[in-house]
């Protein structure tokens, strides 16, 4: 009887650790999160002082510079643009790909999968520089579309990936009742297959938006003046010189914060996606 009257206390007792373990975890990965913006509110000469100043007089000076006065909403719009586009390609043409992937048998999927998960093993410095001399032969760079293209590229076999896992999770007999009705390969896909799928593809889209949005490499290599995204502006703030390095973490807090909001809005619908992707039957 006493190990059964134990029992909720031992349960309690390692809900309670569980619960301080994660706390702990998530203090340590928020503390370069924490430190940005805390520099980002000091001045230089607070900033690097030692040990290091926790009372301090804190300033918007630096975040007015980003915003005002370093053309952050031309490279914020670049940035916008060239996520969506990426989303708006690779969504569809990952879902349709995955969906046949999903539906042939395995043994003649499993070749193409793995195809894929090589491909975006692939350095981004290996691919970076074909696509740049591809770009120069067709007079793309510092082009939204070449960029865009680069982007879908690289990122589309995690999309397929990540879709063909959700489809596997629709039952075929869908498709056999769909065909039964009447409908043709692509209306049993847009009528029926796509609508149980859209949790999936709210997950892909998410994580498209933000491989996108950050991208570095292939943004500094394929895009000039015109086309600059945040990354690759947020680079110039003078991060090199100690005496910026307010402005570069007033820099590195406005990048984040459009994107914390697009995660924070969808926040329900990447949950529920992820869910329905780990639920098997």
């Amino acid at each position: 009887m006493s190990a059964v009257a134990d029992a909720p206390n031992r349960r309690s007792r390692d809900t309670y650790i569980i619960f301080v373990a994660l706390c702990i975890f998530t203090f340590i990965n928020l503390m370069p999160l924490i430190w940005a913006v805390l520099t980002s509110l000091k001045d230089p000469k607070d900033a690097f002082t030692i040990p290091p100043t926790i009372i301090f007089d804190p300033t918007l000076e630096y975040h007015r510079q980003v915003w005002f006065e370093n053309d952050f909403f031309r490279y914020l719009k670049n940035s916008l643009i060239v996520s969506a586009g990426t989303v708006l390609i690779s969504i569809p043409a990952g879902s349709l790909a995955a969906y046949a992937l999903s539906r042939i048998p395995r043994r003649n999927a499993g070749p193409i999968l793995s195809a894929l998960f090589t491909i975006r093993m692939f350095p981004h410095m290996l691919l970076a520089i074909p696509f740049f001399v591809m770009g120069t032969f067709l007079n793309m760079i510092d082009t939204y579309a070449l960029l865009i293209l680069a982007l879908v590229a690289i990122n589309q076999p995690f999309t397929i990936w990540l879709m063909h896992g959700f489809f596997l999770e629709i039952p075929r007999d869908l498709d056999e009742a769909a065909a039964i009705d009447g409908c043709t390969s692509w209306q049993a896909f847009r009528i029926v297959i796509l609508p149980l799928a859209r949790p999936g593809m709210t997950v892909a889209a998410l994580f498209s938006l933000l491989l996108s949005y950050n991208e570095f490499l292939f943004a500094l290599v394929l895009t000039g003046t015109d086309t600059k995204t945040l990354p690759v502006a947020i680079a110039s703030f003078g991060g090199e010189d100690i005496s910026a390095w307010s402005l570069s973490a007033a820099g590195a807090i406005g990048i984040m914060l459009p994107i914390v909001i697009v995660m924070l809005v969808l926040q329900r619908h990447l949950v529920r996606g992820l869910t329905a992707g780990a639920v098997k039957g």
